[in-house]
């Protein structure tokens, strides 16, 4: 006897009726829903770059800042080691791609390559004409650091645009030192340049003794370097070279208020902390400068020990620029300065066009299935359009929980689903159909075709979702969009014509018991 176990109906419940729950805002006006609790389902659907608009932003990566500083830090720990180990020299500093010195006594040439060999082993020395030692890394390690800087301003920029709390940005390298960054919802490239093309680098230094703040020699005496105030007002500063604290040790950056004055509060993790501390105690009365990207923007004297691993930057932010400050520090610093190479803003109306055009289609797809299942099927077929409705309901609710982003190609994958949708409910009323023919009643019938054609349809849609979560693992940005709307229907339809279509032949046949069957 033809069953459907109490369990069964309840599934369809429940999966129904959160269905219903989460489709319903995208059918309401926007702002319905939002008064409901965080935890509540009231978010529609996200739309993707080409149905909603958004900004495009080409950039590209200086990667050859990179190597420069790697070359000036190369420096630093030359003159370091030289002093150390009290071997004269004259004239270090960086020369195009090569560090270039001096040595006072000649006689000291072998040993001060042998101690500069210990700095990096990737270094390669060579001797100039003019007698001067010239330090050049080899093109393996250069090749290196440029490929790593794009892949980690890659990863910073996804980090700072996170925090601005968009939906489902693409940000993708393209060829050796490009990055592609496409944003839905997003209507202004300039503010966004503004979060994501920033180094962000953030140093802690000393000022050099020798001079007070504002009043700085014509030339930086070695291992100092002149700075400017980010308050454009002409203020320069004399800043040791070496780091005492890097940004890198930031662990967290919020905004905040002291005195009524927004502020930026941040803190370190625990080696930064303690470096921090260091400097703090080791310091007291000397002014700390906090250099951004190359810009003092503040410069306190230390009058006490700061020994918790956090602290407070302070100057003339106002609110706006104390939030940007604080996110940026959050996400992290660039490794090397970024141009825009391009910037476009994507308006609403292309996609507006496309919604339409994907609505059009979709509904037009729908009312041939429809047409062909109710002509081909009867009774039956007016069940599995049913059930075809609640299928695309179910897709719509679950893009919406998941916060997927439904692209064009998504719309696309949605049509393909109408059309595939109905193929369960073809097999399973094609062999009802010759289990009539051969003579069963219409409850043997009906009970043996949908037993016969589950495999079938098992293995029919499982090889497609295969096909389906492939394309989306190695695809990127519109095939990504196809694979996850694909995805969800062919699940969701495998539900319904499964599950939903047979409930309903199942109820129809117990209330009527008819004694013979047409399909």
């Amino acid at each position: 006897m033809l069953q459907f176990p109490l369990w069964k109906k309840v599934l369809i419940g429940v999966i129904c009726a959160m269905g219903i729950i989460y489709a319903a805002p995208n059918f309401f006006p926007q702002g319905t829903f939002d008064g409901l609790p965080d935890f509540a389902p009231g978010k529609t659907l996200s739309l993707g770059l080409d149905l909603q608009g958004g900004s495009h932003l080409l950039l590209e990566v200086e990667t050859d800042a990179v190597v420069k500083e790697r070359l000036e830090s190369t420096v630093d720990a030359i003159r370091r080691t030289l002093r150390k180990e009290r071997i004269g020299y004259t004239g270090l500093g960086v020369q195009g791609s090569s560090v270039v010195f001096g040595l006072r006594d000649q006689s000291q040439l072998d040993a001060a390559q042998s101690n500069v060999r210990e700095i990096d082993r990737t270094l390669r020395l060579s001797t100039l004409e003019d007698s001067r030692v010239s330090v050049t890394f080899d093109e393996a390690t250069l090749s290196a650091a440029r490929i790593h800087a794009v892949e980690q301003s890659v990863e910073i920029i996804r980090r700072r645009i996170d925090e601005m709390g968009t939906r489902e940005p693409v940000i993708q390298r393209q060829g050796e030192d490009r990055i592609l960054v496409q944003v839905p919802g997003f209507n202004d490239p300039g503010e966004l340049i503004d979060i994501i093309g920033q180094t962000a680098k953030m140093t802690f230094h000393l000022l050099d003794e020798r001079a007070s703040p504002g009043q700085v020699p014509a030339t930086a005496p070695p291992g100092t370097v002149i700075l400017p105030s980010n308050e454009n007002d002409g203020q320069q500063f004399l800043v040791e070279r070496t780091v005492r604290v890097s940004g890198e040790r930031l662990v967290d950056a919020q905004p905040s208020f002291q005195n009524n004055q927004p502020v930026v509060s941040f803190r370190f993790d625990t080696l930064g902390g303690r470096q921090f501390g260091d400097v703090t105690q080791e310091n007291a009365g000397r002014y700390l400068a906090i250099v951004l990207d190359g810009k003092v923007i503040s410069a306190p004297v230390i009058r006490e020990p700061i020994l918790g691993g956090s602290g407070i930057i302070s100057g003339s932010f106002t609110v706006q620029q104390v939030n940007d400050l604080a996110l940026l520090l959050r996400a992290g610093a660039l490794p090397a300065p970024i141009t825009v190479l391009e910037q476009r803003s994507i308006g609403p109306s292309l996609g507006q066009d496309s919604v339409d055009a994907g609505q059009i289609a979709s509904i037009i797809g729908l009312v041939a299935v429809i047409v062909f299942m109710i002509m081909s099927y009867g009774l039956f077929g007016v069940m599995a359009d049913i059930a075809l409705i609640f299928n695309i309901g179910l897709i719509i609710a679950v893009l919406s929980g998941l916060q997927a982003t439904l692209t064009l190609p998504g719309i696309a994958g949605i049509v393909l689903t109408i059309g595939m949708a109905v193929d369960a409910n073809v097999l399973i009323f094609e062999r009802i159909r010759e289990e009539l023919a051969a003579g069963r009643s219409p409850f043997s019938a009906v009970d043996s075709g949908y037993r016969q054609a589950l495999t079938t349809i098992i293995d029919s849609n499982l090889t497609t979702l295969i096909a389906a979560l492939l394309l989306f693992a190695f695809g990127s940005g519109p095939i990504k969009g196809f694979a996850v709307t694909l995805s969800i229907g062919i699940v969701t339809s495998m539900f319904t014509a499964i599950m939903v279509t047979r409930f309903f032949v199942v109820s129809w046949l117990r209330s009527k018991r008819p004694a013979t069957l047409t399909v």
